[in-house]
């Protein structure tokens, strides 16, 4: 499996396909052509879509200037759900054409071309297989990650800085998200309902949504957010983070979660998928409920075992769950949901420490990310992130995508 700073980013929300993955191709693009000034950028099935609605035409012009690029959207689908198609414009005259792919979480990959982070940093990409070799060289499943990878200490001390900073960031804004829903940031407001609630149970867990909900109205204003796996996930596992943090839980602690939490969500990218395009938002918040369930179990101090144990109710049952964002916009379900699955990570590492001594479970991780992975190919295209079925049909918002082209 690849690096887990290939998994944790940061970059521009709404969406790690659809700004930050875009992004890195567009950059990509231009520095293999810098010789030419004038481009053609084409987007193909969720990005020709709702890329309107992600940001994508505006990170587009962002990295090309917006006089020296052509942006085409096409609502037709390709043969990969991410697809852009990259040309060079000279004296009227189309030239180096590109195939660029946003496979999730704001990774890329070129067609025909050799991957472009090393796949091979873990040696393993079945959880079991992982639970084994740390039980024969009795390590913890964050031992496994630094093990591999000797910098990722390191990096994760970035990470959790950026996921402390983008919750506070946003618990202080107020206003409305930008596009046509006109939604009012309440992150600020929820947590001020918070601190003053009397039950501390319902004080925890208005905290906890209002963590979520900060770190995802900074994604929906396009601001700089960490992917976990995804930018349209990122509320679920920094909330965590944050709740665990403001209750006195050491870094160096925090840190080895987020290794913990990254390990699963490295199986799932490696094995299945992380884009709600491929897989429906089961692939996004589900991969996050099951990281975010991995680090709340190692802080309860629970084994290797049971956080397994956690992660796998994580993704077990946010199994099905479709992506049909309102108007192509990371907000309508995306924001709430996010709270939603912070929250069920608490309660999935409390199932695993206390059904997991009444009997061993008979699912486990490896076999829920297969079926995550099949349920995903089986839904219907309109409800994995092309806005054409389930909320967006229900509640249709403005134009989703760009001009029809023929």
């Amino acid at each position: 499996m690849e690096s887990l700073k290939e998994l944790y980013r940061v970059g521009p929300g709404p969406s790690s396909t659809h700004t930050l993955g875009v992004q890195r191709a567009c950059r990509y693009y231009k520095e293999r052509y810098r010789q030419y000034v004038d481009f053609i950028v084409e987007l193909y099935g969720s990005l020709g879509l709702t890329g309107h609605g992600h940001m994508t035409d505006a990170i587009i012009q962002q990295v090309f200037g917006p006089e020296h690029v052509v942006i085409k959207f096409y609502r037709e689908s390709y043969l990969e759900a991410n697809t852009m198609v990259f040309h060079t414009v000279k004296d009227g005259a189309l030239g180096n054409e590109m195939i660029i792919f946003s496979t999730g979480g704001g990774a890329i990959a070129v067609k025909d071309q050799p991957p472009l982070a090393d796949p091979n940093v873990y040696p393993d990409d079945h959880m079991t297989a992982i639970l084994e070799l740390c039980h024969q060289h009795h390590w913890s499943l964050s031992d496994y990650a630094f093990n591999y990878d000797h910098s990722l200490k390191t990096y994760l001390s970035v990470i959790l800085q950026r996921m402390l900073e983008m919750i506070k960031n946003g618990l202080g804004q107020s206003g409305e998200l930008p596009g046509d829903l006109h939604l009012t940031k309440v992150a600020k407001r929820l947590y001020g309902q918070a601190t003053s609630c009397d039950d501390p149970a319902e004080r925890q867990r208005l905290l906890i949504t209002a963590y979520a909900y900060a770190a995802m109205e900074e994604n929906a204003c396009g601001h700089n957010v960490v992917t976990a796996p995804t930018l349209g996930s990122c509320g679920v596992v920094s909330a965590m983070v944050m709740h665990h943090y403001e209750n006195g839980m050491a870094r160096e602690r925090l840190v080895n979660g987020l290794a913990i939490a990254g390990l699963f969500g490295d199986i799932v990218k490696s094995r299945a998928t992380i884009a709600g395009a491929q897989g429906g938002c089961q692939a996004e918040i589900g991969t996050a409920c099951a990281m975010a369930s991995a680090m709340n179990a190692y802080l309860l101090g629970l084994s290797n075992k049971l956080i397994s144990y956690a992660a796998e109710i994580g993704m077990e049952h946010n199994l099905g769950l479709t992506c049909d964002p309102v108007g192509g916009y990371v907000q309508i379900p995306c924001i709430e949901r996010n709270g939603l699955a912070a929250l069920r990570s608490v309660d999935a590492a409390i199932y695993a420490k206390h059904l997991g001594t009444l009997r061993d479970n008979r699912v486990s991780f490896d076999m829920i990310v297969d079926t995550m992975s099949y349920t995903g190919s089986k839904l219907a295209r309109e409800l994995r992130e092309t806005s054409l079925g389930g909320l967006a049909k229900v509640l249709p918002v403005g134009d989703q995508g760009g001009q029809d082209e023929d």
